[in-house]
């Protein structure tokens, strides 16, 4: 036994090894213990990057820990990698196009964890953001409007090359959104008129004044052209109706409850209207056949 353990010790290559394996565990130790004492003192908004942050210590560590082991070997080994990069690049090419992506997205401000984005055609929240994959709560699909599907999906960064990266909540928090309201020829227009937009602006009232101090600094950060945050009540001549819409601004997190709450208080208002404003529904008319005259000769 002590033959062996002389052999080992003796052995710079083993003992290098036995100090990674050591120092490793330490490591990982010492951030299991940092998470557990942290996570009771901080609040739960700003576990998750606190948790990144300890996360990346541990990796540096690691990294230094290695580095510093094997600082005699390091010419050589850069020599070796050197010889291999070819082929490993061909190997992993989509885990470093993952890996850049990942840093663009943390250059470039892509989105945040929490932000709502579609990327890669998956609409959703983006809940964590790793080096290679971004994972995103899913909205829609076989699910109406804004809301979770229960799917989590896990999405390659290298595709912030590939397609387009829409966000729906970075600079701006707000949509624009728009109902349609179809009202029965006959009706008294200005009145549907004003009902839609007395409803309306009582809802998104709050939005509207909210979203000024967000698209000023939009304003001010992009060359784009200034909008009217106000809502827009426009009518249109259809076949069968008039066709009234209602272009509101609403938060990205709101936009079915708001639509909700305007329905319920227009269909209120028209009913209230003694018959003033009638809202409009397709119908078929059937033409009557003429009268025939069969003359018998």
């Amino acid at each position: 036994m002590e033959n062996i353990l002389n052999g080992i010790t003796d052995n710079p290559w083993i003992t290098k090894l036995l100090f990674i394996i050591i120092g490793f565990f330490i490591i990982i130790i010492l951030v299991q213990i940092s998470k557990r004492s942290l996570s009771k003192r901080i609040k739960a908004d700003s576990w998750y990057k606190t948790k990144k942050i300890i996360n990346a210590v541990g990796y540096i560590l690691v990294i230094l820990l290695i580095l510093g082991v094997y600082n005699d070997r390091l010419s050589g080994i850069a020599v070796a990698l050197g010889v291999a990069s070819v082929g490993i690049a061909f190997a992993l090419q989509e885990v470093i196009a993952s890996i850049a992506g990942w840093i663009a997205i943390m250059v470039g401000d892509f989105y945040r964890p929490g932000d709502r984005v579609k990327l890669g055609g998956i609409k959703g929240d983006v809940i964590d953001q790793g080096i290679l994959r971004t994972t995103v709560m899913e909205i829609g699909d076989w699910i109406d409007a804004d809301l979770y599907n229960g799917r989590i999906v896990r999405i390659a960064n290298s595709f912030v090359f590939k397609e387009p990266v829409f966000n729906y909540s970075a600079d701006f928090p707000f949509l624009w959104n728009e109902i349609k309201i179809p009202i029965k020829y006959g009706s008294d227009y200005d009145m549907a008129r004003d009902i839609l937009k007395d409803v309306a602006n009582k809802i998104s009232e709050a939005c509207v004044s909210e979203s000024r101090t967000f698209w000023d600094n939009m304003v001010r950060k992009y060359a784009i052209e200034n909008a009217s945050l106000e809502t827009m009540v426009t009518m249109k001549l259809t076949d069968n109706w008039v066709e009234y819409t209602v272009r509101y601004i609403v938060n990205f997190r709101e936009r079915r409850a708001v639509q909700d709450a305007l329905f319920s208080g227009i269909l209120r208002k028209i009913n209230n209207s003694n018959g003033k404003v009638q809202l409009a529904s397709a119908t078929i008319n059937i033409t009557e056949i003429p009268t025939l005259n069969i003359v018998n000769k």
